[in-house]
């Protein structure tokens, strides 16, 4: 079975293809997939580079989409032929987060989808929207996800509220996609006037150039007439959560889920106390919210923006793609 390891000291010039034994038949309540497609994230960018340390030989990507290929004894649901995409937090049914959830992420804690083959429990895995490729299915892991309970689970996001999303990857796209279908109003931002165009043809409502624009929260405080917008997407972290606080309106949420921007910095909480805000850190989301996505998604005939695709054993360069800003959308990985 090829796969890609993540070797110590971890950067993109330590990724590694090797050749490792077949996992074999599936045991009771497992399947076996054969893997088809994965997704970049800027969580799987964090393993591979060392920003987040993981075990010598450590197998990275959250995401993996592919067929079953042989079921165990109990299974129920699945079939062999049917095409499954994988979840974030394998152990996370619903509900509130298990604290052990944390430990048990693909591509982090455990090993990842960059191969050709697993053997897991049925329940680390669920159904794709219909008429989806794996390579669609691949997207949605963590970046839909995240931008689905950033909205709906988190957010109360609802026919006429507005939206702010910051910048074009894989998380944005999904909050413009799923804001509009939903009915809201959207508010981009990007330093790209031609990712902004792209953002438009979308649906995106108003744009910012946040290089021409610093002060982005109040120019979206003065498109929305002084009211402000009722849901930030703050994938920045420290660097934009400012901003997005003067962006939203009073009792706004701000969904903080990335740290792209930095990784702590000062908070101006008088702000965030005068104006009501909730502002809540996420990580993805359960089984049942994925389920859910899955739902709306075909209700809605959403498709994901798929920028790029790489070979598997290209994946450091899908990286470096993903490092140089010249996606809009999400990068897939072709297994």
């Amino acid at each position: 079975m090829r796969a890609v390891q993540v070797r110590a000291p971890a950067s993109l010039d330590t990724l590694t293809t090797v050749d490792l034994p077949d996992p074999g038949a599936p045991g009771p309540g497992e399947i076996r997939v054969r893997l088809a497609a994965s997704s970049l994230n800027y969580h799987d960018y964090a393993v591979v580079s060392g920003m987040i340390p993981a075990a010598d030989g450590r197998i990275p990507m959250s995401d993996g989409a592919g067929t079953v290929e042989a079921v165990g004894e109990g299974v129920t649901g699945l079939s062999v032929g049917d095409l499954v995409v994988s979840l974030f937090f394998p152990e996370w049914n619903d509900g509130e987060p298990p604290a052990s959830a944390f430990r048990g992420v693909p591509g982090d804690g455990i090993d990842g989808y960059a191969r050709d083959v697993v053997v897991t429990p049925q329940h680390w895995f669920t159904r794709v929207p219909q008429g989806w490729s794996a390579a669609e299915a691949a997207t949605l892991t963590c970046a839909g996800l995240t931008a689905w309970r950033a909205l709906f689970v988190d957010g109360a996001v609802q026919p006429g509220s507005t939206v702010l999303v910051q910048g074009s990857g894989g998380v944005s796209v999904f909050a413009l996609q799923f804001a509009k279908a939903a009915g809201a109003r959207v508010i981009a931002t990007s330093s790209s006037d031609a990712k902004l165009e792209k953002l438009r043809a979308l649906g995106a409502d108003d744009l910012i150039n946040y290089k021409a624009v610093p002060a982005w929260g109040a120019k979206a405080m003065e498109l929305t007439g002084g009211r402000g917008v009722d849901s930030v997407v703050e994938i920045g972290g420290a660097g934009t959560l400012d901003q997005s606080m003067v962006a939203a309106r009073v009792g706004g949420h701000v969904a903080l889920i990335g740290v792209l921007a930095g990784f702590a910095g000062p908070v101006q909480t008088a702000l965030l106390m005068a104006k009501n805000l909730r502002v809540q850190g996420l990580t993805v989301g359960s089984r049942k919210q994925q389920l859910d996505m899955i739902a709306g998604i075909e209700a809605n005939g959403l498709r994901p923006v798929i920028s790029d695709h790489f070979p598997l054993d290209r994946l450091a360069d899908a990286f470096r793609h993903q490092v140089a800003n010249a996606h809009f959308g999400k990068i897939v990985v072709d297994i």
